[in-house]
């Protein structure tokens, strides 16, 4: 059940992230094409049978009432609707979307499922009323499976065993075909399988009858399809070569047989079965029925092969098994490095083990890269999710707002698309509410365009993502950012001080907001500061740039992957540590002449006609070395965020790829993560190499000192 369950849970989420775009661009539109009716009627379709199997009768009776609204649509084109009822279409739609959503989170969370869905239930059937002209039922002629005739008859098991028993079809039936299935013994809930097929068989658009009809509702049908076996008509020999090909992918099936139905008029040929050339016996009966198609045969070729569905060439798998397979990938770096640095072979002249070496280090490269490839995903899922949040804003702030995307094929690791999409969402609305001005005149007299945008891009720029939310709106008032934190008390020096960029960053401090009044959307004082928590959690870094009356621009620079990175080795006394190669910018060697005091009394250093303080990384560590001369050392010029510096350190040991460890749990209560430690890696040598999270570095040792 557990692997039954993530199937069903990844499937439903894929089908309602496919619904929500196809909303929001009919919505931008103004109307519904024949594919996107058709594309909901399957994905609700497709919901409603998975949710049965599942027993999840919340999710299949919403699912099923939006199937019967848009089978009625289907029936009679959207051109039935006037404009009012396509715009409460719309908000009918979001509103169950947003239904169906609610109830799978509670699946995923092992909550128990709403006991009442009555409202919803109610509005749908409501509106089919209103727009079936004066109440008349809408669900008359529609059916769980509308594809079908609409006037299948009830079969019961007399009518079954009649069927089995003179291989003449169904009573009432005049489509020439069955194809008789039988399901694996032991299988259980045959009933429900029976109706996976026919669910498999409607999206080929195939025109056919199944008996017994009443398989999805009725529970009973499961014995009679165990004893008879579970029956489908159609009309047409090409229908008959499609549904064999769908019903042979099928699970739990043991074997499925074609018949003609002779009480069909008028009779038409049996259909030829290519693969099975029949025996006697069956040439002596072929009156009757056609060969048999086994599932099991070793080669069942359809009739025309060429025309076979291709298999899907992907596969979903767990986010844990990558871990896993990543995990075990950094352990296989670690030992090759261990092996071609072994001390027993030092100053050894082994060509043939050198050459070796230099293949197997190609090859673990090229399986680190493929193994953090499988892990890299676009972040068009987060990105598209954002049209949503927009959408309901414009609605309900009655904004006139649009969102445009850019990049959205830009890829990255798994988990780290998962943290940055509530940081996203925030600033999204933050954009919308905060910056967007309030009217389209408001907007006019500024000279702007009367619809206000917001740019969401995201960008490659080689170890890293930068990810920019822009909005045209009115920009952000420094001198009353800065007039409402000196009157917080948050400020740590003179307001005269602050430069445009400090007073910007003072949005992401703890508990303060421009909002005024609290809404649905903002002021309620949790805001940036959590954003920036989140996207530092995963070693990203945040910015905000504004001018007031133009707009504003917040820039999020994110890792590609946090398990194997590219870093320069450094030692310092006898400790080694990591510095990753993304935040280095140069390393130089200075005189001590070329150090100079601030009024502080610490020292800094001259870089391209900036200042930039220099850390003695032996003393903020308290670490034992011998060369405690500026000129004795090297310094590396490293920067995260907006904070750039030098670190002096003993030498350069040379670049390497790293696997990212994490600290053990235990050093948690010594607060280490924000001593300037990220984490851990493992040398080739056996040594540990600590990694410098260089962000927090410079944010503690100015705490420091």
């Amino acid at each position: 059940m557990d692997n039954m369950l993530e199937m069903y849970l990844y499937e439903t989420n894929t089908l309602m992230e496919q619904l929500d775009e196809l909303l929001i661009e009919a919505e931008k539109n103004s109307d519904f094409t024949t594919n996107d009716v058709n594309e909901i009627f399957r994905i609700m379709h497709t919901i409603k049978g998975s949710s049965a199997m599942m027993e999840y009768s919340t999710l299949m009776e919403i699912a099923h009432h939006i199937e019967d609204l848009f089978f009625y649509i289907r029936e009679n084109g959207m051109d039935s609707l006037d404009e009012s009822h396509k715009n409460d279409l719309f908000n009918l739609m979001f509103q169950s979307t947003d239904a169906l959503r609610g109830e799978v989170e509670k699946i995923e969370n092992d909550e128990p499922l709403s006991t009442n869905i009555d409202p919803i239930i109610a509005n749908i059937n409501s509106f089919l009323e209103k727009i079936s002209s004066g109440g008349k039922n809408a669900s008359e002629g529609s059916s769980a499976q509308p594809e079908a005739s609409p006037a299948a008859p009830a079969a019961d098991k007399d009518a079954i065993a009649a069927i089995n028993q003179e291989l003449a079809g169904c009573p009432d039936s005049k489509l020439p075909f069955f194809i008789k299935i039988l399901f694996e013994v032991g299988s259980g809930m045959e009933n429900l399988r029976a109706f996976m097929v026919v669910t498999a068989l409607t999206e080929q658009d195939l025109d056919f009858e199944f008996y017994p009809s009443d398989v999805e509702t009725n529970s009973d049908t499961a014995e009679s399809i165990v004893e008879n076996g579970f029956f489908v008509a159609l009309s047409s020999q090409e229908d008959v070569d499609k549904a064999v090909r769908c019903i042979s992918d099928q699970n739990s099936i043991q074997s499925y047989e074609v018949i003609q139905n002779v009480h069909a008029q008028p009779a038409k040929p049996a259909p030829k079965a290519a693969a099975h050339p029949a025996t006697k016996e069956e040439s002596a009966s072929s009156a009757v029925h056609a060969d048999t198609v086994q599932k099991s045969s070793p080669a069942p070729a359809a009739p025309a092969a060429h025309n076979a569905p291709v298999k899907q060439s992907l596969i979903s798998v767990s986010l844990s098994k990558l871990d896993s397979l990543v995990a075990v990938v950094g352990e296989i770096v670690i030992t090759e490095s261990m092996v071609t640095s072994c001390p027993d072979l030092q100053n050894l002249k082994l060509d043939n083990f050198m050459k070796s070496a230099r293949q197997l280090r190609k090859l673990t490269d090229d399986l680190q890269d493929i193994a953090m490839s499988l892990r890299m995903v676009p972040v068009s899922g987060t990105f598209q999710k954002m049209n949503r949040v927009v959408r309901d804003m414009r609605k309900k702030l009655n904004k006139d707002v649009r969102l445009t995307l850019v990049g959205e094929n830009t890829e990255v690791d798994k988990t780290i698309v998962d943290s940055i999409s509530d940081p996203i969402m925030h600033i999204v609305r933050n954009s919308v509410d905060h910056g967007i001005e309030e009217t389209r005149e408001e907007r006019i007299a500024a000279g702007k365009n009367p619809q206000g945008e917001v740019i969401l891009a995201a960008t490659h720029t080689g170890s890293e993502v930068i990810i920019t939310i822009t909005d045209d709106g009115r920009g952000m008032d420094t001198e009353k950012i800065l007039a409402k934190a000196e009157r917080n008390g948050i400020l740590t020096k003179p307001a005269s001080e602050y430069s445009k960029k400090e007073i910007l960053g003072l949005l992401m401090l703890p508990g303060f907001s421009t909002n005024e009044e609290v809404t649905e959307f903002s002021g309620r004082g949790v805001g940036m500061d959590v954003v920036k928590k989140n996207v530092e959690s995963v070693g990203g870094s945040i910015s905000i740039t504004s001018e007031f009356g133009q707009g504003s621009c917040t820039t999020l620079k994110i890792p590609l992957t946090m398990a194997i990175t590219d870093g320069m080795e450094i030692s310092v006394g006898k400790s080694l540590f990591t510095i990753p190669i993304a935040n280095i910018r140069q390393s130089l060697k200075i005189r001590n002449d070329e150090v100079i005091l601030d009024a502080g009394g610490n020292e800094i250093v001259k870089c391209l006609g900036e200042f930039y303080p220099i850390i003695r990384v032996h003393e903020f560590y308290n670490i034992e070395t011998e060369k405690t001369s500026i000129e004795d050392g090297i310094l590396i010029w490293v920067e995260a965020a907006e904070k750039s510096f030098c670190l002096f350190v003993d030498e350069l040991l040379g670049e390497q790829q790293v696997v990212v460890k994490p600290l053990p749990s235990f050093l948690n209560s010594f607060n280490i993560k924000n001593s300037g430690i990220g984490g851990c890696t493992l040398l080739g040598d056996g040594n540990i190499s600590l990694i410098l999270d260089i962000g927090n570095l410079y944010a503690a040792y100015h705490s420091q000192y």
